[in-house]
């Protein structure tokens, strides 16, 4: 008897609870995240509406980040989104990086094209579009230097550059193949000297076997020379209707002064009628008459008081010296 009454009790209970099992769930719902409160609510990202596709990183103090993966590379890229990583000094400042749509990661910064400077400036709104002119390698202007600076003329005494053919206002003013010298066989000029290579080689001759021997040891040597003038597209003596200078073709080069290692000029406006100075001068003058087929001095005219000219134009009766 007490096992039939136990057994009808369960069943009324059972026929109890059946109206409120009918309505429970399936499966327990998920936990939900508790709102922010305290400190950590000083730091939460404001309610405003974030545009799509934008990641916000935020850190309270205090809370250091969790670090890099080995196996990752230093920015995550979520659906094209670039996420940095917060610096350790200022981990409670957030950090918002975005990327265009469609874009994996920040397109490398490319070189700008060189513009020289002579090419005109291109109009605003346009610096992306230059011209294939501007990128090409510029064509060297007559007297432009092709070269390096070092041994020319095939003399290794010589040093200078390979200038681009020069072309003049004039006819005949021009030179094929002309060279900037800076230094011969160790002696500095005061400015460059452009010329023919056979001006040039003169010019060698005449230091080795003609200046250098005519100052010997004093001074301690020769270091420089004052170049007065080379290459000129001019008439001689720049007089109206003169025949054109051997300046012009690169053929000629005026020196005004000998400088030594010691400081001392031997200048051939001041030096010429000195006792001292002048018997050197005189020398190197007597010695250019060879390498060179003109040679003019303080003695030849009032256009030469102050240097020597020497060119390499050569006449039937040998060399011209005065």
């Amino acid at each position: 008897m007490n096992a039939c009454r136990m057994i009808a009790a369960l069943s009324a209970l059972l026929l109890a609870g059946l109206p409120a099992l009918a309505g429970a769930p399936l499966s327990s719902p998920r936990p939900e995240p508790r709102p922010l409160t305290g400190a950590a609510s000083d730091h939460a990202v404001a309610a405003d509406p974030l545009p799509e596709r934008v990641v916000i990183m935020t850190s309270a103090p205090g809370v250091k980040h969790s670090p890099r993966p080995r196996n990752r590379p230093p920015h995550r890229i979520e659906q094209g989104i670039s996420v940095a990583r917060l610096p350790a000094a200022r981990p409670d400042r957030a950090i918002l990086v975005t990327l265009a749509p469609g874009v994996r990661r920040s397109p490398r910064p490319r070189i700008r094209p060189h513009i020289r400077a002579e090419d005109p400036l291109p109009r605003r709104g346009r610096a992306a579009n230059v011209t294939a002119t501007a990128l090409a390698p510029s064509i060297p202007a007559p007297g432009v230097a092709t070269g390096r600076q070092g041994a020319v003329c095939g003399d290794r005494a010589i040093r200078g550059q390979r200038l681009s053919p020069i072309r003049g206002r004039l006819g005949g003013c021009r030179i094929a193949n002309p060279v900037r010298i800076t230094e011969i066989d160790g002696i500095r000029f005061s400015q460059p000297a452009v010329l023919q290579c056979s001006a040039a080689k003169a010019l060698r001759r005449w230091i080795r076997k003609g200046a250098r021997p005519a100052v010997g040891r004093l001074g301690g040597g020769i270091v420089s020379m004052r170049i007065m003038a080379s290459y000129a597209c001019r008439t001689r003596n720049s007089q109206p209707g003169a025949k054109l200078s051997e300046h012009a073709r690169g053929k000629a080069i005026d020196i005004g002064a000998i400088t030594l290692k010691n400081g001392m000029t031997l200048s051939v406006r001041r030096g010429w009628r000195d006792p001292v100075q002048g018997k050197i001068l005189r020398q190197m003058h007597k010695a250019a008459c060879g390498p060179f087929g003109t040679v003019l001095g303080p003695d030849a005219n009032r256009f030469h008081r102050d240097h020597f000219h020497f060119d390499v134009a050569r006449y039937r009766r040998g060399s011209y010296c005065r």
